[in-house]
Formats: structure tokens, C-alpha cells, sequence
């Protein structure tokens, strides 16, 4: 039964994707801040279905920065992407450059400020990462970064990536480290969503001003260690 409340609540999402990009598509085209509010208001449905169709809540926990930022969270699945924007107020994503091509979801990303890059090559990609960060700073916005590069399930580890580093460094910006759980309920492949209290928390800012090689251990270990433990509590 669960399988099917999941299977049921997948195909809404995405009904209900194409419904709200439809219904804000031309607003959208006039003002970015509908771009922002349709973004946001599917993340509330997909939240609020969550909880009704499969049981699965959502908290935030933490402060959400509402200035300009450097967001760098832990991914584990596309639920946190959603949680995570939904909880503040112009988020946009280091994002990859395949799915510019994806059917509205490409055009809404652009739209908000997001920044498509190439993972093929490593030294360019950060290269072009950076021109195209560089270029959206006169948009105000938090940005969102995923320092180990893709999706890792809970309990595994993989690097994290430098970019993030070059990026901290370039803007000056503080850094908010997000630690997360939702791995655990709503897996990085599948169908099968579980019930349970799904949690993604902003830790506190790492300032402004650090070496690259300091910044980067202390966002690892704060990220890493924070997620840990939430993911006790989620097995508990």
C-alpha cells in the first residue's frame, strides 16, 4: 500500500508541476517575482502532499538566511531541493547544465537566477562557474551550492568539491552549512516514500573571510557530523 501512495503522490508532483508552470508562464515572463512565487507554491503542494499522501513531514529547523548568501547543503535526494528553496525567499542553484533542456523546468530555473554549468570538465566548469556567478551578482538572492557535486545517499561518503571553496572566496559572502536527513525517507532512486518527520537545518553561517582549505574542512565537518546525527533520529 505504501508503494502505491508513493507511485500516487509521484504522479501528482509532477501533474501539478505542469499545472503551476502553465497557469504563472506569462506572469512569469513579465517579472521574475512570479517566476519566484510559482517556484515556491509548488514546493507547498509537494510538502502539504507529502504529509497527506504518504505520510512523510517536513521540518525545517535552523534560521534561513534571507540576504545575500552562500547556501551549502547536503543532497540526498530531490526533496531537499525543495525544502531548502521553499525556506527562503530568492534561491537560486549551481545547477546542471542538462537540464536547461528540461521541458518548463529549464526555463523557470533560468528564470530565477539559476547557474548551469558543465561537470564534464572540472577546471572549466569551476572557470565558467564562476563567470556566470560574477555575472548575476547585481541580482540579489541566496545561492545555492551542493559541495559534494550530486546526489549521496545517507551514510555515505564522497568528497567534497572545491568549487564551492573558489566560490566563498570570489563573492566574500557568508556561508550557511545545511545538514539533512531526507535521504532516508525519500531515497536518490525509487519510488517508494517513507513515513516519518523528513529534516533539512541551516547550521550557523560560517563567516566571510577564511582560507579555502579552512573553510573547507569546517563546512565538511559541520555539514557531515550535523547529518549524522539526523539520521540517528531518523532510524530512531
Amino acid at each position: 500500500m505504501q508503494y502505491v501512495r508513493s507511485l500516487l503522490f509521484n504522479v501528482s508532483i509532477y501533474v501539478m508541476m505542469l499545472v503551476y508552470a502553465i497557469l504563472f508562464f506569462i506572469p512569469a515572463l513579465i517579472s521574475r517575482d512570479w517566476a519566484f512565487r510559482a517556484c515556491h507554491a509548488w514546493c507547498v503542494y509537494v510538502r502539504w502532499a507529502l504529509r497527506w499522501m504518504v505520510g512523510l513531514k517536513t521540518e525545517v529547523r535552523g534560521t534561513p538566511p534571507t540576504g545575500e548568501v552562500v547556501i551549502a547543503a547536503k543532497h540526498q535526494s530531490f526533496l531537499d531541493i525543495i525544502m531548502i528553496y521553499n525556506s527562503v525567499p530568492r534561491g537560486k542553484f549551481i545547477m546542471k547544465r542538462e537540464l536547461m533542456y528540461a521541458p518548463m523546468l529549464g526555463q523557470y530555473a533560468l528564470r530565477i537566477g539559476c547557474v548551469p554549468v558543465n561537470r564534464g570538465k572540472r577546471g572549466a566548469a569551476i572557470e565558467k562557474m564562476k563567470r556566470d556567478v560574477e555575472k548575476g551578482r547585481a541580482e540579489p538572492g541566496q545561492l545555492i551550492i551542493y559541495p559534494q557535486g550530486t546526489r549521496v545517499a545517507p551514510g555515505e561518503k564522497k568528497p567534497y568539491k572545491v568549487g564551492t571553496g573558489v566560490l566563498y572566496e570570489q563573492l566574500g559572502q557568508d556561508c550557511v552549512p545545511v545538514a539533512a536527513n531526507v535521504g532516508h525517507f525519500w531515497p536518490k532512486r525509487g519510488v517508494l516514500r517513507k513515513p516519518g518527520v523528513a529534516v533539512v537545518e541551516f547550521l550557523d553561517p560560517i563567516p566571510a573571510g577564511l582560507p579555502v582549505k579552512e573553510f573547507m574542512k569546517k563546512l565538511e565537518t559541520q555539514v557531515e557530523t550535523r547529518s549524522d546525527e539526523l539520521l540517528e533520529e531518523a532510524r530512531k
